[in-house]
């Protein structure tokens, strides 16, 4: 296993979902990938993952996803990433396009098999970023 190949995988994904390319985001992910967004949530397969993503990131056009840090190990990358983007799009968590700035962190978890990512597991506050859409 080459770490330094996996860390390049996980920038090069965050890169593609900054860009919005989900199709090639698509492919960097292994046939039996799978998202969890939340503890009991999976999501599987890259197209269901892209759609979750997609349904999120469309209320952020122009959105910035960067990674800050990043640890690997094995075929295991932790990434922490901060989020920001002005809530123009269309209406997320129930709430309508609001114009405000959202800033916000995100831990990933995610797991490489056979070159791609197999699994994705993704924590934030959503408490926090509901708090930023309705202030």
């Amino acid at each position: 296993m080459n770490v330094e190949k996996n860390k390049e995988l996980v920038r090069r994904f965050y890169e593609l979902i900054e860009m919005e390319d989900y199709e090639a985001v698509a492919e960097l992910c292994h046939d039996d990938f799978v998202f969890y967004f939340q503890v009991d949530s999976p999501i599987k397969g890259a197209a269901g993952f892209v759609e979750s993503e997609k349904a999120n990131f469309d209320a952020f056009k122009g959105f910035t996803m960067r990674i800050h840090e990043m640890i690997a190990e094995g075929n295991k990358a932790v990434a922490y990433l901060i989020f920001e983007g002005i809530h123009t799009g269309k209406e997320l968590m129930g709430i309508a396009p609001s114009g405000n700035f959202i800033r916000f962190s995100l831990l990933m978890l995610l797991t490489i098999q056979d070159g791609k990512i197999i699994e994705k597991r993704a924590h934030f506050d959503r408490a926090d970023i509901l708090a930023q859409l309705s202030r």
